[in-house]
Order: C-alpha cells, then structure tokens, then sequence
C-alpha cells in the first residue's frame, strides 16, 4: 500500500460507510488522534483483497506511522463561538453557516470548555482566535468583534488560545493604535483582515499604516484572499482580493509577514505564485473543505510549498475532526505533515512548541 496516495483515493469511501466501522483500533494508531482514519482507509481499501494483502499493507501503514509522532496541530483561523461572542455578531451568521456553506458544526453557542473538546478530539492543541472586523459599523451585516472578548479567551487558557486583532482600514490612525493597544497589552500576536467588508483591495492605500505597524510590531497579517460571498442579503460585497493583489504589498512591505487565507480559491495558483515570488508571503489553507483542494495546491504543500502553508478551519466553516481526517487523507509526505499541521505556524508567528 503507497500511504501517500491510497487514503485520498479511498477516503469517499471512508464517509460514505464511516458509521459501519466499529472495529477497535490497532496499537500503531493509538496516540495519533485522527491519525486513525487512516487504519480505516486501509481497512476500507483492503475489504475486498486478500488477506496477504490487507497485512502487508497494515504493516506498511503501521511502520509509518510507528516513525511519525503524534503532532499537536495548530489551527490559524478560528471563530469564538461563546455566547457573548455571538451576542456581537448579526443575524445573517445561521443562513450563511448552515445554508450557503452547509457547515456542519451547531450554529449554537459552544463554551471555550466545549471548543477546547472537540479540538482535543481532532488532535488540535492550539488555536487562533479572531476578533473580526467585518465592514463598517452600521453597514447592514457588518460587525466588529470586541478584542476584550477574545483577550479574556486567551487569558483564561493561555497556550491554548491566541488572538488575531481584526483592523479596520477606514478607522484610519485609530485604528493604527488599537491595533498597537491589542498587540502590546492584551497579548495578541497577528492581524486579520477582511478586504472584501470594506470593498478595498488588499493594495489599497487605506491598508498601508495598518502594514507599516504590523511591520514594527514584528506580528503577521492575514488577509483574506479569493472570492467572497454574499454574507447578507442587504449588503453584496465585490470581490476584491485577488492574490495578485498582494504582489504590490509584499514589494513595499518585504519586511511584513502576510498571510493569504482561505486559499484563494478561485485563484489559487495565483496565490500559490505570489507565496513563491516572496519570501514573505504564505498561505493558510482554510475554509475549504481539503477533499476538494485543487491538486496543484496539493502538490505545492507537499513540495516546494511546504515551508509556506500553515493549517486552518475557519471554525465553524469546516469542523475541526472533519477536517483534520480530510488532511490526513491527503497522503502528504511524513516530512511536510508536521511542518503543515504545527511548525509552520510556530515559525511564522514566533511561538514556542
């Protein structure tokens, strides 16, 4: 059995027969969380061979695994779902979660007890809080979620939560020093941005100071990449976070650590060349489900790409075991797995394992 091949082929058949699965798992999966989707894989896989076969591919499998440690993933891009997050957000949240992007996870509030749960499920130890900034406040679904909100998540269990300060580019020098405020003592460690809530390109000048201090605070940036969608039906936003875009930003800034997420599906290879043209571009792969990823975004991160891709959910977009079996099922090379799910992302933001 070719480990790095077969568990993609073989994963729709994984979620088509997944609850007929009840065999125990086998001592070469304990202690890789979600690793074990991969013994069902193979189970599938070898249902109808012969039995020489099924073992000899087990044994494959097991030596595998046996010289890959269990990894600690860390998701970059996740939304705080507490009540008191949600009691900030607009209505639009339940028809766009549930309907348009057909996510899976309860649209209700979860605790940060509940959270830390499931993460632990997955095999998720750390995650990204962000503190978005959607649109101008009294603009029909915009929204900004308070930093306190995620600043009291991060305190409450801290190497397990980190926060993203989402920034605002028509708050002007404003919005410069919340930003320097958030990072400097409320302990968050990057930015986020959505260019599409403002409908400014991500090489807009109204972007430019929010850089410059994000260069000076020594933090990342996410941006968010790709094409948007119709958040609420009372405010339909251009997309304007074209990949290409961030060719000019990381020119003038070649200092700032920018981040494009969410792929930048439909334009992925153009994301995939930006990430390639500058040192200090990178990706995190998010909000897409990694079963449908295109397979040059796959190669890339099991490549060239592989110091350049960092993992993420989008929570609740993507579930978090959902999606960390999608990833596993993706049959990347031992090497780049680690780097993808965890050191990549301690790299980039400067945390410590």
């Amino acid at each position: 059995m070719n480990v790095r091949t077969t568990p993609r082929q073989v994963f729709r058949c994984i979620e088509a027969t997944k609850d007929t699965i009840t065999s125990p798992l086998p001592s070469c999966c304990i202690g890789h969380g979600t690793s074990c989707c991969l013994h069902r894989a193979t189970q599938l896989a070898c249902c109808n061979a012969d039995v020489t076969r099924h073992t000899d591919s087990h044994k494959e499998l097991k030596n595998t695994m046996a010289a890959t440690p269990a990894i600690k993933a860390i998701d970059a891009v996740v939304n705080i779902w507490t009540p008191e997050a949600l009691s900030h957000r607009p209505d639009w949240k339940d028809g766009f979660f549930a309907g348009k992007v057909k996510a899976k996870s309860p649209m209700s509030s979860i605790t940060l007890e509940q959270m830390l749960a499931r993460m632990e499920t997955a095999g998720i130890e750390r995650a990204f809080l962000v503190a978005a900034r959607t649109g101008r406040l009294g603009l029909p679904g915009s929204y900004h979620m308070p930093y306190e909100v995620v600043a009291r998540a991060c305190e409450q269990y801290p190497g397990r939560f980190f926060g993203l300060a989402g920034v605002d580019p028509t708050q002007g020098m404003d919005g410069v020093r919340a930003l320097e405020d958030a990072v400097k003592n409320m302990g968050f460690i990057g930015a986020h941005a959505y260019p599409h809530w403002f409908e400014l390109a991500p090489d807009h000048a109204k972007w430019y100071p929010l850089y410059a201090k994000c260069v000076e605070l020594d933090i990342p940036l996410m941006t968010q990449v790709g094409q948007s969608l119709i958040y609420s039906p009372d405010q339909r936003l251009r997309s304007v976070g074209r990949p290409i875009t961030l060719d000019a930003v990381a020119c003038d800034f070649p200092e700032l650590k920018l981040l494009g997420i969410h792929v930048g599906i439909p334009w992925h290879d153009e994301m995939i060349a930006m990430a390639w043209k500058h040192e200090n571009v990178c990706i995190v792969a998010d909000a897409h489900s990694p079963k449908y990823w295109p397979d040059s975004f796959v190669k890339y991160i099991n490549s060239f790409g592989q110091n350049k891709v960092i993992f993420g959910t989008d929570f609740p977009v993507l579930d978090f075991e959902r999606t960390m079996n999608e990833v596993l099922a993706l049959g990347l090379k031992p090497e780049v797995l680690p780097k993808f799910l965890r050191g990549n992302a301690e790299r980039i933001f400067k945390l410590k394992a």
